[in-house]
């Protein structure tokens, strides 16, 4: 794929694919979730919290003002996925209860985090002003979560290969909480963090619009990419392949979403979002299952001792 020579993602191994057949129907179209646009989800006082949705993936975006709660659901067996809190600013703070054999336990996790939470049921009471988001398996998200893009999977996409959990972290389960402000790639300039089921690449945000003559436009044979602007312009640039039948061509798309928006690519169309806010701009990637490409490089996933890959053997 076409990317800069400076750029850490020229060195990419091609991805395998995981599961699903690259063609195997139409490909899908291309959800903007504008939250600026939509009323929220949920309101709370000054709170407001908007969701959006991939195949595998509930996405929650949560203006936070003062305080608020809500359930962690649990789950167990094949499907006991973790969640996610991602809390970019330190003027946040959340208090996490997990139950266990002995009772109940409650951890304060300061704000500039990610915290992946165990499968256990729970509550989670947030305090502050600031930006949260969750991130659930649309497996295990709590009720009565809907995402404002529901209608879009109504039907799976053929082209999104199935949600396989990666092995479970080393020690078991447990609260896993990661500083979102350290060293990471260069460039570009990305922050690797994964559980199990999901990979989130908190890019660190970046001042004045993209350089246009080093764009990264490049193809997911069969995953999701879920691009939460948190702040900032961006037009997200689409181009889907011709196949074999004329109805199923589409145009390109150059579509300018300002924040916060989540913006969901389908395989396999080609795809690089431009940055053209003269403020700060801030966007960044979440992914299911894992990217085994990213996963493969030496020293790119911060936590990656955390959390084995498929065939570690740990």
């Amino acid at each position: 794929m076409p990317y800069d020579p400076s750029d850490a993602r020229s060195a990419l191994p091609t991805a395998p694919v995981t599961g699903a057949v690259p063609g195997a129907g139409p490909a899908a179209d291309a959800d903007h979730v504008k939250f600026y646009q939509l009323t929220p989800a949920v309101t709370a006082g000054k709170t407001h919290t908007w969701y959006g949705r991939s195949q595998h993936l509930i996405i929650g975006y949560t203006t936070l003002d003062g305080e608020t709660e809500f359930d962690l659901p649990g789950a167990s067996g094949e499907h006991a996925d973790e969640c996610g809190l991602l809390m970019p600013e330190t003027t946040t703070t959340a208090w996490i209860t997990l139950g266990s054999e002995t009772g109940e336990e409650t951890t304060e996790v300061p704000g500039g985090t990610l915290t992946f939470v165990p499968p256990r049921e729970g509550r989670v009471r947030l305090g502050g002003r600031g930006r949260v988001i969750t991130i659930f398996t649309a497996r295990t998200a709590p009720e009565p979560v809907r995402a404002a893009n529901e209608t879009s999977y109504q039907e799976p996409h053929a082209n999104v290969g199935p949600l396989t959990a990666w092995p479970g972290p080393v020690g078991g389960p447990r609260l896993r909480t990661y500083d979102l402000d350290v060293p990471g790639l260069a460039e570009p300039p990305f922050r690797l963090f994964r559980c199990s089921t999901f990979m989130v690449n908190y890019v660190h945000p970046r001042t004045g619009p993209r350089d246009t003559t080093r764009m990264s436009p490049h193809t997911h044979a069969d995953f999701e990419q879920c691009s939460l602007i948190l702040e900032g312009d961006y037009i997200h640039h689409l181009r889907w392949p011709w196949t074999t039948d004329l109805r199923e061509w589409r145009e390109d798309q150059h579509e300018m979403c300002g924040s916060p928006s989540l913006t969901v690519i389908p395989p396999p169309a080609l795809h690089t979002s431009q940055a053209i806010g003269a403020g700060t701009n801030h966007l960044i990637d979440i992914f299911a299952p894992p990217r085994m490409d990213f996963s493969t490089m030496d020293g790119w996933v911060l936590n990656a001792a955390d959390y084995p890959m498929p065939g570690d053997g740990r």
